[in-house]
């Protein structure tokens, strides 16, 4: 479950979203990958495309920072 993408900026780090995502609101071969999670975190770009999903928060942000990437929190 846990995707790297590479990703590649000019100029200032873009931002992404990370946001909390409902296991249960996931295609169900995304469902069955949680490993009994009930939720996961998802990094989004600026115009809201899906770039990862990963287990936790704190990996959603390490992602994002070792990407060039300014994480910033979504609710």
């Amino acid at each position: 479950m846990d995707t790297s993408y590479e990703l590649k900026s000019a100029g200032e780090r873009p931002i992404v979203y990370v946001r909390p995502v409902n296991v249960a609101d996931l295609p169900e071969e995304l469902r069955q990958e949680a490993k009994g999670r009930t939720q996961v975190y998802a990094v989004h770009s600026e115009d809201g495309e899906r770039l990862a999903l990963v287990h936790d928060r704190k990996t959603a942000f390490l992602i994002a920072n070792q990407n060039d990437l300014a994480p910033v929190n979504v609710h």
